[in-house]
């Protein structure tokens, strides 16, 4: 998993658009972009695409459901849940309790359509809400489905009544480097991917790509998208190129070679068990990619 694009659940065109994209997971939403009028049509059209996709494409089928609050989330998993989604996003997540009330419905649907037990993964945007932020440590243990751990940020402006998440120059202000910061490591403390957020401003490919440069950085595996532009070169950027994959590989076999020793050298360099984990996680996602 690299790349997350969402998708409109109530236009038709937009989401056949979307097949013709390089994306690993489709986000299917129901939430944002179909206004309160168009839900009901949101999911039959959803549900319609769920089921004529599944054998034309390879990515990852999910759906946003509206968040927890808003009384409309079991109406959602009553519409689509037939279709058998690869997965749920939850908005507004405010803690590990909300990831273990949603996998208590979802248990219930997939009883109900015949779904095996456990299949349906949750992906919840944990930092849409003040308390979302400060519960972040409680994702771990909250289900064997979870996912991965991702964040928003505009949606939290809105909540704390932020004029504007970003400085001039594109950086997060501290309040929001804040949120990205605890989603990563919330996401390390749960044992799940990390999944940074969107970039709005699609046309601006040169900020987009810095963006996509820091994210990697710092940790997140993958990237959620707006619009199908983005998908390319965010497979690309979450890819680990040919030099990574070749010293990961490197690192590995030294330590194989040397058996169960803490410590290696390779090069005249010293390598730890921390470097060989972190070469084990490139090599895994390399593989994941080479696989997509």
């Amino acid at each position: 998993m690299r790349s997350l694009l969402f998708v409109p659940g109530d236009s038709e065109r937009k989401l056949e658009k979307a097949l013709g994209s390089a994306s690993d997971v489709l986000i299917i939403d129901l939430e944002d972009s179909v206004s309160p009028d168009r839900k009901a049509e949101g999911r039959r059209i959803t549900t319609a695409f769920l089921e004529d996709a599944r054998g034309r494409t390879g990515a990852q089928l999910y759906v946003r459901v509206n968040d927890l609050s808003s009384g409309l989330t079991e109406d959602d998993l009553a519409g689509v849940m037939q279709a058998g989604p690869d997965g749920v996003m939850l908005p507004k997540a405010e803690g590990g309790a909300d990831v273990a009330r949603l996998a208590a419905a979802l248990r219930v649907h997939e009883a109900e359509n015949g779904i095996e037990d456990g299949s349906t993964r949750i992906l919840p945007i944990i930092t849409e809400t003040a308390l979302g932020v400060l519960n972040a440590a409680s994702y771990r243990g909250s289900s064997d489905r979870l996912a991965g751990l991702t964040w928003g940020a505009e949606d939290l402006s809105a909540h704390i009544g932020a004029l504007t998440p970003r400085h001039e120059d594109g950086s997060y202000t501290p309040l929001f480097q804040l949120a990205r910061s605890m989603t990563l490591l919330a996401a390390a403390a749960a044992g799940v991917p990390a999944i940074d957020t969107v970039f709005p401003n699609f046309s601006d490919t040169e900020a987009f790509a810095r963006d996509c440069q820091l994210a990697v950085r710092d940790g997140f595996v993958a990237k959620m998208a707006i619009h199908p532009a983005q998908v390319a070169p965010i497979n690309a950027t979450f890819t680990p190129s040919a030099g990574e994959v070749e010293k990961a590989r490197a690192v590995v076999e030294a330590f194989s070679a040397a058996g169960n020793a803490g410590v290696v050298n390779i090069g005249g360099r010293m390598y730890d068990r921390p470097h060989l984990a972190l070469a084990e996680r490139v090599l895994a996602r390399a593989a994941d990619a080479s696989s997509d």
